[in-house]
């Protein structure tokens, strides 16, 4: 595990401050929005605006890379990252960072898909679940070590934004300077809506209203922070908690889903999303009931995104994962776009309950609808299903079908002759 993590280590490294980077400008969108006097919806269009570039990002960048190379794909993409963030606070209007934000989420995904080819060139069939793995811890870390600078700045300030600048600017400095040589990047072409939905209904339906669970609570969090009154360092705090949830109930939530039908967990993690936003409903101001009620439903929302991916890899033959994965992550896309212009629309209506009103009835219709799929379809035998790997949603389409190939050979051996 050492001797495989010390390869990638530059990689990793680097992930880890383009996360942090990224990561701060989500909660400073909110924090800034409020003082700005934006509205809930025009902070809403903002963080969809970030979602629209990702998923633009996720399909152009491997033609870019063919065209001219992995290292000059890279390095572009991180200078118009970095000039984005700091242009943020210079034209602080809801339009100019609707577009800023657009760039700098398609700029974002195709760093991702720079670097996960170089980890899935740099890892082989033994090692390539370890480094995903790694990669996936790396991306959460950053996003969490993120919320730990916030307190130090003013969001009111470019300074923050300024840091956040400088943490993606000498993240590519590890990467460029140790890297191996760049590889291929060939991403399948995506399955279309019509066969995803005829080959696994469930995870076509539950990773699109999940899409909106995710962009709601890393786009929305701090502006629900701000209009209940919490202080930046309480803000950020709650944002952490968001992740460091995922964090930890990643492990026991695979270990279940190696061990039962997946559509039960799936039931289960969801309800338990919709029970603690309900929770965070009745506790309202009250601060540590809030981080318990972010913890747990941010906790199942990125186990949620491995298992439905998990799931469908059950459904399909090896040769068909690699185009669901593709149609599955554009889905996923879709839901983050709509989401958090719908919990705009809701906070603007209802105040600070419209966030976590949205998010319970994201999570109850994925719950209800995994019940009434179990009825059906027959369960897949536990012992003819795929490897669970706990993929996260900020990831490529590259890491995503590595994740699907490394589960289908981890199963081969317990597959019945």
């Amino acid at each position: 595990m050492i001797s495989t993590l010390m390869s990638v280590w530059a990689l990793l490294v680097g992930v880890v401050l383009i996360l942090m980077g990224n990561g701060m400008q989500f909660t400073l969108i909110g924090l800034r929005g409020e003082i700005e006097g934006f509205s809930s919806i025009a902070l809403a269009i903002v963080t969809s605006g970030y979602f629209v570039g990702f998923l633009s990002g996720a399909r152009l960048t491997p033609v870019m890379i063919r065209r001219v190379g992995h290292v000059r794909v890279f390095a572009a993409l991180g200078s118009f990252t970095s000039a984005g963030l700091i242009a943020l606070p210079l034209v602080p209007e809801p339009w100019a960072w609707t577009i800023l934000r657009a760039i700098i989420g398609f700029c974002m995904s195709g760093i991702y898909v720079a670097a996960e080819s170089w980890l899935n060139a740099a890892s082989t069939n033994q090692t390539r679940g370890q480094v995903l793995s790694a990669y996936m811890i790396a991306q959460t870390l950053g996003i969490i070590g993120a919320q730990a600078l916030l307190p130090f700045g003013n969001a009111g300030n470019s300074a923050l934004f300024i840091v956040a600048s400088i943490l993606v600017s000498i993240s590519f400095a590890p990467i460029l300077l140790s890297v191996a040589p760049a590889p291929v990047v060939e991403v399948a072409r995506p399955m279309s809506m019509t066969d995803l939905l005829r080959a696994a209904p469930l995870s076509t339906v539950g990773i699109f209203l999940l899409g909106s669970v995710y962009a709601t609570q890393s786009g929305m969090a701090a502006v629900f922070g701000t209009q209940i009154g919490m202080t930046a360092s309480q803000i950020a705090l709650f944002v952490a908690m968001l992740f460091g949830g995922a964090l930890l109930l990643q492990y026991p939530i695979g270990w279940l889903s190696d061990r039962m039908d997946r559509r039960k967990l799936i039931f289960g993690a969801a309800l338990l999303g919709a029970l603690f936003c309900a929770f965070g409903i009745m506790v309202g101001g009250d601060l540590w009931p809030l981080m318990a009620a972010a913890f747990f439903a941010g906790g199942v929302t990125t186990p949620l995104y491995a298992l439905f991916l998990a799931y469908t890899n059950d459904a399909l033959a090896p040769q068909d994962m690699p185009a669901a994965s593709g149609g599955l992550v554009f889905t996923f896309g879709l839901g983050a776009i709509a989401g958090p212009i719908i919990a705009g629309w809701a906070m603007q209506r209802l105040g600070p309950a419209g966030f976590w009103s949205v998010l319970g009835a994201l999570f109850t219709t994925i719950a209800l609808y995994a019940l009434y799929r179990m009825t059906q379809r027959a369960a897949i035998p536990v012992a003819q299903t795929e490897s669970y790997l706990g993929v996260i949603p900020t990831t490529s389409p590259v890491a995503v079908e590595a994740a699907g190939a490394w589960a289908a050979e981890q199963a081969e051996p317990s597959e019945p002759e």
